[in-house]
């Protein structure tokens, strides 16, 4: 296992060379960009005025239509620094809430979506790839894919819900 001093040695001489922290930065200023345009464009979703940057791992923020509200259910999206994807998750705003629909997702037939195995150590119940392959020079482009990921996400969940029941 190598030491933390040399790992931060690592870190150190990528940080000193300037494309960690403008890459960083780029995908802060994008995400927050996307936010305010779910915010301004949505006004039918309750946005989170919470922003979670995280620690380069993922950065995230919380969509939550009327649907999900009231069932305690709420969509993360979000952008998984490891994978370079753009993601869509639902969870809910406790375990106990995430344990009830996972049993119910579970159920489900899910091609392009993975069910969380437990809702100890997971803070989703169903997650979805928006964009693999992020083309952050044409921000625009990368927006309106990621907002058509999010509604079919959005739509593929209420279907379940209310096919359901619940």
């Amino acid at each position: 296992m190598e030491s933390l001093n040399n790992r931060i040695k690592e870190y150190k001489a990528a940080m000193q060379k300037g494309d960690i922290p403008r890459a960083y930065r780029g995908i802060i200023d994008f995400m927050l960009i996307l936010r305010t345009h779910f915010r301004n464009n949505y006004p039918e979703l309750s946005v989170s005025g919470n922003f979670y940057q995280g620690y380069m791992d993922i950065t995230f923020f919380t969509l939550v239509p009327v649907f999900l509200s009231d069932r305690k259910l709420k969509i993360i999206l979000l952008f998984n620094h490891e994978r370079i994807t753009f993601e869509a998750w639902l969870s809910g705003v406790n375990k106990q809430v995430q344990e009830k629909y996972l049993e119910l997702f579970r159920k489900g037939n899910w091609d392009n979506c993975r069910v969380a195995h437990s809702a100890e150590g997971s803070d989703s119940i169903l997650e979805s790839d928006l964009v693999t392959s992020p083309d952050f020079d044409h921000p625009e482009t990368l927006i309106k894919q990621i907002e058509q990921g999010v509604w079919k996400f959005i739509g593929e969940v209420e279907h379940i819900l209310f096919r359901s029941g619940q």
